[in-house]
């Protein structure tokens, strides 16, 4: 199993949540323990807290390439980190318009509608995890975005 069928496997089957799957599948790769990518990832599903903004799937992304970037210049790995940041969102918002969670979803959790509108017709089921969903997308990317960073090292 790849790290992209990983982070999907992971959300849909493990109770982990969309931020921690994506950590706990690619921190793998960038040397961040299980237990360790599964805190980070605690507070980002739903985008950020159940709060419906940033998607989880990217927000944890976001947490691997800040995992990945080290240089002993601290200006530098931020600008490396915020490059590679940009490109990760630029890319996901060409394949899907946008960012937020409530958007992506068709659906605001934060409202009782919302989230009887997410219950009932299934839409992380739907729309997260499946099979060319948005957890698909986003790790695409990362996947992309890492292997460019290890060949330019």
């Amino acid at each position: 199993m790849n790290r992209i069928e990983k982070t999907l496997d992971l959300h849909k089957n493990y109770n982990l949540n969309c931020s921690q799957a994506i950590l706990t599948a690619f921190g793998e790769r960038v040397g961040m323990d299980s237990k360790t990518a599964k805190k980070l990832g605690r507070p980002w599903a739903g985008g950020i807290a159940h709060m419906a903004q940033t998607c989880g799937y990217l927000t944890g992304a976001v947490l691997v390439l800040a995992w990945v970037f080290e240089n002993k210049d601290e200006g530098r790995a931020r600008m490396e980190t915020d490059r590679a940041i940009r490109k990760l969102f630029r890319r996901f918002e060409g394949r899907r318009g946008t960012t937020l969670c409530r958007d992506l979803l068709g659906a605001d959790m934060t409202t009782e509608a919302g989230v009887k509108k997410i219950l009932e017709e299934k839409l992380v089921d739907k729309y997260c995890h499946a099979t060319g969903g948005i957890g698909q997308d986003v790790s695409e990317i990362l996947e992309e975005l890492l292997y460019l960073e290890t060949v330019k090292e």
